[in-house]
């Protein structure tokens, strides 16, 4: 498993405004919504669900990294957007170090398996350095 079976060959990347994680979340929810990824009617219970979520601890999860994620029946597939803040955003990551990159991804409600292996692949892969590294090169 690699970055392009989360986000596809050419992830959409997005320059993030946000101060915090809430405002992040909003921002990348936004995108997904004017890319026609979520319905506009949905946009707001999307968020919830992903900041209900991101409540229960935050996926911040050091290295500069935030992968917050949810699962919810208002979509079909698998949906990504990466965002990446150079002055860095709080996040209450578990190092405590401001997050640069938010990769948000969501997955249709009833694959609990599926998101659950996502979700620690991507974390697994997270802890390598060199994937780190890729990560950097490639979105920042």
């Amino acid at each position: 498993m690699d970055l392009d079976d989360f986000f596809g060959p050419k992830p959409i990347v997005i320059d993030l405004r946000a101060e915090n994680r809430w405002e992040a979340i909003d921002e990348l929810i936004n995108h997904l919504v004017a890319t026609h990824k979520i319905k506009p009617e949905h946009e707001e219970a999307v968020a919830a669900i992903v900041k209900k979520r991101e409540s229960s601890m935050s996926t911040g999860i050091g290295f500069g990294i935030g992968i917050p994620h949810a699962s919810t029946d208002l979509i079909g597939e698998v949906v990504g957007v990466v965002g990446r803040s150079r002055k860095g955003i709080q996040f209450e990551a578990l190092d405590g170090q401001p997050v640069n990159l938010v990769m948000l991804f969501l997955m249709p409600l009833g694959q609990f398996q599926k998101h659950l292996h996502t979700a620690a692949s991507l974390a697994k892969m997270l802890h390598r350095d060199d994937f780190r590294d890729g990560l950097r090169r490639r979105f920042l």
